[in-house]
């Protein structure tokens, strides 16, 4: 058998939240830099430009796509800001999750309940393919929900057994 690479990349939906954030951004950047340009004209310019540099930095940190790379059995999820910084947020070898299951899997929700910590790596949007999967994270029980596509599910299933995993029929 040889080996399985997968890899996907699953872009987050902007919640709510997310806009709210990314209006009062803006409009702090705005009030700010009006305020700098009447205040204090000989550095106004100076303080305006640092401001709106500030409000690109922090505005990037709200575009986040999430890059799933599934290779023989370990599972590494990354974070992606505005296409251009990345971070490993987790590894893990999906033979240790105890159950993965669709996320509105009602006759295995209760497992999937006695997780500790929820950590939500998918669209943000629930659809046929957003799944959730119990596993040891930083010594906790923690609920894991990922949106892989039908060619990632495939690979996975290939590594759990039939009792530890339950696709969507």
């Amino acid at each position: 058998m040889g080996d399985v690479f997968k890899e996907q990349l699953v872009k987050k939906l902007p919640s709510m939240r997310t806009r709210i954030l990314r209006f009062l951004v803006i409009a702090a950047a705005v009030v700010i830099t009006i305020s700098a340009l009447m205040a204090i004209p000989q550095f106004g310019v100076i303080v305006a430009f640092a401001v709106c540099f500030g409000a690109y930095y922090l505005m990037s940190f709200f575009n986040i796509e999430y890059e799933y790379v599934f290779t023989n059995g370990d599972l590494d999820i990354d974070i992606i800001y505005s296409k251009a910084r990345r971070k490993r947020l987790l590894t893990t070898h999906l033979n240790k999750a105890d159950i993965m299951c669709h996320v509105e899997d009602t006759m295995k929700i209760g497992e999937l309940s006695g997780a500790e910590v929820t950590l939500d790596y998918s669209s943000g949007v629930v659809n046929e393919y957003t799944y959730a999967f119990l596993t040891m994270h930083n010594n906790k029980r923690t609920k894991i929900i990922i949106e892989p596509n039908e060619k990632m599910l495939k690979a996975i299933s290939g590594v759990l057994t039939r009792r530890k995993l339950f696709l969507k029929p």
